[in-house]
């Protein structure tokens, strides 16, 4: 029911075996147009027998590599385009979690805000054990939500209940406020979109603002994506935007944009957790403000949001690997090889069985790598989980930049 299916650690795991590579071109090498990557993708596309797959490589703010493979739908002639759409689905988390530093920036959140703070004036029945939640909590995972795939019939109630996304999101975070904690709060990490569900309601409370019109004008707009919008991509029953792919059970039957399965899979009010689509092209805008604005950049320059927001959404600590949105571990072909470099990389991820993205951002090689796929599921066995990580692995072996003076 939910919009994330495949439990984080496997996500991180999709790229453990494949990043293992050093790069194979210097920073000089990136002069000029972009490279086209299409002939590097279009085997993937074939071998792994997904419809079609985008690909862009970052250096910073600059586009050094974008490509295009495959279809728009299985069967259908249609070529995918650089131009084209994909569902974002989880990688929206980071968005979210980037809307909520703006917030806490203006004075209208803390990090440190409860639910009891939002809600207890709010949700009647709310249990006394979510009052201590914190927003920080949400973000990581850890504020005692349950993960959504156990709340299939109480969503099912919303989904097809009447309102306003709004409103919905409102009845989603009053049920789940009204049960017990899943867990003691703080104690466990346990994935689940609904943590973003309730951080969207704090955020619209504390701006008055509909998710929806919140982001596009204070993160869409400024950042020049013209593309964002809302569920899938696409007009039911045309061909003018790719369609998404089932990837477990029926794999690779196409789905109509805008059909039952598309609205009970992810329906609209899951926005903050993970219901944008947008170009590959405009993806890379947001995933370059977070490689530049990291502080381990070379070339580190924070835009939006301050130093301390960047710090505090890619931080690294001992008990968690998950931070606003974004994965962060450490791999060898990121490190910098400065004093204090470390090789961190911060991913952002979403699969919904029907769409796949993933971004690989590495600050201090100022490097980064996205892909998105027509077809969902990455689980070990899945077609997604071989493609993203052949696709992934090339890239990042072609283009990572080589250290100019390695310490192994």
């Amino acid at each position: 029911m939910a919009e994330k299916r495949v439990v984080c650690p496997l996500c991180v795991r999709v790229v453990l075996v494949a990043l293992t590579f050093g790069g194979a071109l210097h920073a000089q090498d990136f002069n000029g147009s972009p490279v086209d990557i299409s002939a590097t993708l279009e085997p993937i596309v074939v071998s792994a027998k997904v419809p079609g797959m985008a690909a862009v490589v970052l250096r910073g703010d600059e586009v050094v590599a974008q490509g295009v493979a495959g279809v728009r739908r299985k069967g259908s002639p249609e070529r995918i385009a650089l131009g084209d759409e994909f569902q974002m689905n989880s990688a929206t988390k980071a968005m979210t979690a980037t809307l909520a530093a703006m917030v806490v920036e203006e004075g209208k959140l803390s990090w440190n805000t409860t639910l009891g703070d939002t809600f207890s004036n709010t949700v009647k029945r709310m249990n006394p054990e979510w009052s201590s939640v914190t927003l920080t909590q949400l973000l990581e995972h850890r504020g005692g939500v349950p993960n959504e795939l156990t709340q299939k019939t109480r969503l099912l109630r919303v989904i097809f209940s009447r309102g306003t996304v709004v409103e919905k999101r409102q009845k989603i975070v009053a049920t789940i406020l009204s049960h017990k904690p899943a867990y003691r709060p703080g104690t466990q990490y346990v994935y689940s979109s609904l943590d973003y569900i309730i951080v969207g309601v704090m955020l619209e409370k504390a701006t008055g603002l509909p998710w929806e019109e919140f982001i596009r004008k204070r993160l869409w707009q400024p950042l020049g994506i013209s593309s964002g919008g809302f569920g899938s991509p696409g007009t039911s029953g045309q061909m003018d935007q790719p369609w998404g792919h089932w990837g477990r059970m029926m794999v690779g039957h196409p789905v109509p944009p805008g059909g039952f399965w598309v609205h009970l899979n992810t329906p609209l009010f899951w926005g903050p957790g993970g219901n944008s689509h947008m170009t590959i092209t405009d993806w890379a805008k947001f995933i370059s403000l977070h490689l530049r604005g990291d502080p381990a950049n070379p070339h580190h320059a924070e835009a939006l949001i301050g130093p301390d927001s960047f710090q505090t959404l890619h931080r690294v600590t001992p008990r968690d690997f998950y931070q606003g949105g974004w994965f962060v571990v450490s791999r060898p072909w990121a490190n910098g090889h400065r004093a204090g470099d470390t090789g961190r990389a911060i991913s952002s991820q979403g699969d919904n069985f029907f769409w796949h993205s993933e971004a690989w951002v590495a600050p201090e090689i100022d490097f980064a790598v996205l892909i998105v796929i027509n077809q969902g599921g990455p689980a070990e066995k899945d077609p997604v989980y071989k493609a993203s990580e052949e696709a992934i692995a090339a890239l990042v072996h072609r283009f990572a930049p080589r250290p100019t003076s390695p310490k192994q």
